[in-house]
């Protein structure tokens, strides 16, 4: 009779455990995966300090995370790839849940992204796609196809061939334009290409554009990293090459504020161009000294990606991960990353003129007056 009450007892208590471990493994969360996320570590890797954009980026990403209760472990890799390797690396030796990864190359994380994935670890892209592995759960960025497309509209505007409504003028040019892409390696860059093209293309058929120094392929007017000298280099030797016997040009698309310093730098230098009377130059980021540029009549446009809004939907995902949840995203079509397509959440951008600076910039709270003069 004993032995038959402790089994008897015995079976309760498994039955217990039983119908305990059954209710834990429905869909959604645990009561228990929010406590054990809490404290959690998040690596957060960015490309470089060289751009203001990328270390605004990391400190608010970092900032927001801290303040939902995560450790962060932020990184910058200053453009060296085996270093944001090594970095991600060291996050998750040191015990990341989740990462967040700016990637300076989107071709060059498999491997670690695959430690990653060994570990159960989330990994969210920022701004820039992972490609090549299946190891990357979410994508957050702005719709980077729509940015070429106003950047190559803030050209047409710029020369005139479109209203400020955006209608087609017809009746001017032919106009010269030189074009720039950015880093072959980055994902973005061709999105920027392509809607930028897309819009040209019309105008490039119709000869109301033309490109004097013939290049007009992504591989011959990309700037690898998007680095600035480089810019600057390319379109001195544009300027030698196609515009030495006198002939004017009249805008270039630029896809980077960042370029388009360098850019300008060309055409007040080599092409001798004065501060107030330069070609077109469009840009993207709206950058500091790019903003300060356009408020003094020497860049013509920018693109203003609200990188608090990337910021505040990044930190969203990865609380979400962390808690076993799905995070929110608008886009589970667009981003194939050569393994799978990537769900993403995409944010809207905004053309930067003199015209709307102080609205977009000052009035939101980006920047103050004081920023930008």
């Amino acid at each position: 009779m004993r032995i038959k009450k402790l089994l008897g007892a015995f079976a309760v208590v498994l039955a217990i455990t039983a119908g305990a471990t059954g209710c834990g493994s429905r869909g959604g969360a645990s009561p228990s995966a929010s406590a054990d996320s809490s404290g959690a570590l998040v690596g957060i890797s960015m490309p470089t300090q060289t751009s203001e954009r990328w270390i605004a980026d990391g400190k608010n990403v970092s900032e927001s995370v801290t303040k939902l209760g995560y450790k962060t472990d932020l990184q910058y890799a200053n453009d060296d790839i085996p270093t944001q390797v090594s970095q991600i690396e060291n996050m998750l030796t040191k015990g990341a849940k989740a990462l967040i990864i700016a990637a300076i190359d989107g071709t060059t994380l498999t491997d670690v992204l695959a430690k990653a994935k060994e570990q159960n670890v989330k990994v969210i892209a920022y701004d820039r796609l992972i490609n090549g592995t299946p190891n990357v759960d979410y994508y957050t960025t702005f719709d980077n196809y729509t940015v070429g497309v106003q950047q190559a509209t803030s050209l047409l505007t710029g020369l005139g061939l479109l209203d400020a409504s955006g209608k087609k003028v017809d009746g001017k040019g032919p106009f010269n334009v030189e074009l720039f892409a950015g880093s072959p390696d980055d994902n973005n860059a061709n999105f920027f290409w392509t809607g930028a093209m897309d819009t040209l293309k019309p105008y490039l058929d119709a000869g109301t554009l033309k490109v004097p120094s013939g290049q007009t392929k992504f591989e011959q007017a990309a700037i690898l990293r998007w680095q600035a000298p480089v810019a600057q280099k390319r379109m001195e030797d544009i300027l030698t090459a196609a515009y030495s016997s006198g002939t004017k040009l009249n805008g270039v698309l630029s896809p980077y504020d960042g370029l388009s310093i360098g850019i300008i730098s060309a055409l007040t230098s080599t092409g001798g161009y004065a501060k107030g009377s330069l070609p077109i130059v469009t840009g993207q980021d709206a950058e500091k000294g790019s903003v300060k540029s356009i408020t003094a009549g020497e860049q013509y446009s920018t693109i203003f990606k609200d990188t608090r809004q990337l910021g505040a939907q990044a930190v969203k995902m990865v609380d979400a991960v962390l808690k076993g949840q799905e995070p929110a995203v608008n886009d589970s079509k667009t981003y194939n990353n050569k393994v799978k397509v990537v769900p993403a959440y995409l944010l809207k951008s905004v053309i930067i003129t003199k015209d709307n600076y102080k609205k977009e910039l000052i009035d939101s709270g980006y920047y103050s007056d004081a920023d930008v003069k």
